[in-house]
């Protein structure tokens, strides 16, 4: 994992000694909005056009946030309207890299199949000469004004829930508006407890650390358990009818990694998701939702986190199991 720094590219690992052996996640910078209308996005932020075949999606198989954007692209039936490229798994010296020569077929990439870049950080480049900031997945970049529309994946979803819908007839709502303020509510502790929360215990570098953040991390799953032993979703309506919903899939993405990556690779192995009847439940349904299947790579994801980190596994061996029972018939 490294940086750009006024364009130049610097292979450097997140600086923990400054905030107590605590991993702080830096914002995303690149947040504009694709509108229906192009007119701008909910807070005021610059607005481009929802078209078809204007717009390509760079992501990882591995990467939590990106598959987000996978699902969505899915659920959504975006797939003839917005091309995608994929970045190999391993992420090393330079970062993402597109690598198309993997001695394992099922683990290359496409390629950057717009402009043939070797790394993403050529991408951020292109979109900004002198760009200063983490090199991330997903991109959405614009095809007709050749720059990065957003990195931000919480924004991309919400993009391709309602900014397309005139385009594919799809008016599936995973962000209702009378829903909002419990989704936000929901989302708000899934995001920094679960999907930040177990990098929170990988990434840090003191006991302290990590005892918090892995505390903090089975508190939020203890909660998520008693609740969806009373709904199969997240929120509901009200009417007291379970509703599937954007939050859903936001942490779906971290629990399909969990029991594979998490309890092993980053430590959060209190319990693992097979543990909890409700949870586990849950996991299986979403897996088994029409088209999302088909998002998750098992192989990437793997390899991604084993292999890419070796500060928290220097051997770089990939392990061969768990059985994971929510991909079994």
């Amino acid at each position: 994992m490294g940086l750009l720094i006024n364009g130049e590219w610097h292979d450097q690992w997140y600086d923990t000694k400054s905030s107590g052996g605590t991993f702080k996640r830096e914002d995303a910078q690149l947040r504009n909005w694709v509108t229906a209308d192009g007119s701008a996005g909910p807070s005021g932020e610059g607005g481009f056009k929802a078209e078809s075949g204007r717009y390509h999606l760079y992501v990882s198989l591995a990467c939590p946030w990106a598959h987000r954007t996978l699902i969505f692209r899915q659920l959504k039936d975006l797939e003839l309207h917005i091309s995608v490229s994929v970045v190999g798994p391993d992420m090393l010296s330079h970062g993402w890299d597109f690598d198309t020569e993997h001695a394992d077929p099922t683990l290359r990439s496409s390629g950057d199949t717009l402009f043939g870049s070797r790394y993403m950080h050529e991408v951020y480049t292109r979109n900004k000469s002198d760009y200063t900031g983490r090199v991330t997945v997903p991109v959405l970049w614009d095809k007709r004004t050749h720059s990065i529309v957003s990195n931000e994946s919480s924004e991309i979803i919400r993009m391709f829930n309602t900014a397309f819908n005139d385009l594919t007839g799809n008016t599936l709502d995973y962000y209702p508006e009378s829903l909002r303020s419990d989704i936000d509510r929901v989302n708000e502790l899934v995001y920094h407890k679960i999907n930040n929360g177990v990098y929170k215990a990988g990434f840090a570098t003191t006991p302290e650390a990590y005892e918090t953040a892995v505390g903090e991390l089975f508190e939020a799953l203890d909660e998520l358990e008693h609740r969806l032993q009373q709904h199969p979703y997240l929120v509901t309506d009200r009417q007291g009818n379970a509703v599937l919903t954007e939050a859903d899939w936001r942490l779906f993405t971290t629990l399909v990694r969990f029991d594979a990556v998490y309890v092993g690779h980053f430590k959060c192995n209190i319990r693992r998701i097979t543990d909890y009847p409700a949870l586990s439940r849950y996991l299986k349904s979403l897996y088994q939702h029409p088209g999302v299947a088909e998002t998750v790579d098992m192989a990437h994801i793997k390899r991604h986190y084993y292999y890419s980190h070796d500060t928290i596994n220097p051997t770089r061996i990939v392990p061969v199991g768990p059985v994971l029972e929510f991909m079994q018939d």
